[in-house]
């Protein structure tokens, strides 16, 4: 498969309604969202919303958080674009380690370098965020991955 390419656009108080909407349509965490915009970003392909994602920073750690695709974009690339991108914003805001929680794509991220760990063992500003401590299962697999 060809690489896609996507431009991250930060969320902002009139694109929450749509974050929070695509969240819910596929079962994640949307109850922080409006605390946080600056954290989330939109994902286009020219002028077509095609995902979302987030990047809670906390120093040098950094939580990757509510990664979801568009239904009628999935499976062309554009997880993969959208995760290098928010990679990207989480290394020019001098991340150097991201961690996660998922439910359901863990072969996903372990593709792309993230190596599952224990939840006890994200440092413990990451443990504190609403996603840890809260919104995720803690049924979650955890996933961290150095940038």
């Amino acid at each position: 498969m060809d690489s896609v390419a996507i431009t991250l656009r930060q969320a902002n108080d009139s694109t929450l309604p749509y974050i929070e909407t695509l969240l819910t349509k596929n079962d994640l965490p949307s109850q922080d969202i409006g605390s946080k915009p600056e954290c989330f970003y939109i994902g286009y392909d020219g002028d077509d919303r095609v995902g979302i994602g987030g990047i809670e920073v906390h120093g040098t750690d950094g939580l990757l958080r509510s990664v979801v695709i568009e239904d009628s974009a999935r499976g062309n690339g554009y997880g993969t674009a959208l995760c290098d991108g928010l990679e990207d914003e989480a290394s020019a805001a001098n991340v150097t380690t991201l961690y996660l929680l998922t439910t359901t794509a863990a072969d996903f991220f372990a593709d792309r370098g993230y190596e599952e760990i224990e939840r006890t063992g994200a440092p413990a500003a990451i443990q504190r965020t609403a996603e840890f401590d809260d919104l995720c299962p803690t049924t979650a697999t955890c996933l961290k991955k150095s940038l």
